[in-house]
């Protein structure tokens, strides 16, 4: 029952369509209609500019790490905060809110989930994140290539539930980016100009 009500809490906020909210609110714009077509922050940053980038990515990871707290705020000692907080991945990239088209995950599981159950791993991970992106100005490569370092991390760590978590994040972060994927290689992906 505890795992059920956590789980559902966990969607919800993962469901929360952070990138919907800031266009729609502060620039009248349903970013869905624009660029990508994604509500994620990559998107935003893209359509929106680069202050509505930062707080649509700050948001969206705390809907992870909110989600991945949730059993220690409570006191649930039996629930993993890991299996709650990949609900919360789920409800970002199916949103009930936003008729289940959602982001692609990377904030909020990359991210959010990881900062919750394991600070030092998130540091890591933003570390890894900037320095792949100031190289090759590709926020999907840089995203993908994060999650590969992140599970290298884990194994190293001797984490294994935090390695199988992130391995299937970033699976899912992979077969998410199957078209930029496919730009990259046609050389046709669009680049950043702020870094």
């Amino acid at each position: 029952m505890d795992y059920f009500i956590f789980i559902v809490i966990a969607y919800l906020l993962g469901s929360i369509p952070t990138g919907l909210i800031v266009g729609k609110v502060g620039f009248k714009i349903d970013i869905r209609e624009h660029g990508s077509g994604n509500l994620g922050a990559t998107n935003t940053f893209r359509v929106l500019g680069i202050k509505a980038g930062i707080i649509v990515t700050v948001c969206d990871i705390l809907k992870g790490t909110l989600a991945a707290v949730l059993p220690v705020i409570f006191h649930a000692e039996q629930v993993y905060p890991l299996v709650v907080g990949l609900f919360a991945v789920l409800g970002h990239i199916f949103p009930i809110f936003a008729k289940f088209k959602g982001g692609k995950a990377v904030a909020t599981s990359a991210g959010g989930v990881i900062l919750g159950v394991n600070p030092l791993l998130f540091i890591i991970m933003i570390c890894s994140f900037l320095i792949i992106l100031y190289i090759s100005k590709y926020v999907s490569l840089s995203s993908m290539v994060t999650g590969i370092i992140t599970i290298i991390v884990t194994i190293i760590q001797q984490e294994v539930g935090l390695m199988i978590v992130t391995s299937i994040l970033t699976i899912v972060v992979i077969y998410r980016h199957k078209a930029n994927i496919k730009r990259i290689i046609n050389k046709t992906e669009p680049k950043i100009t702020w870094m």
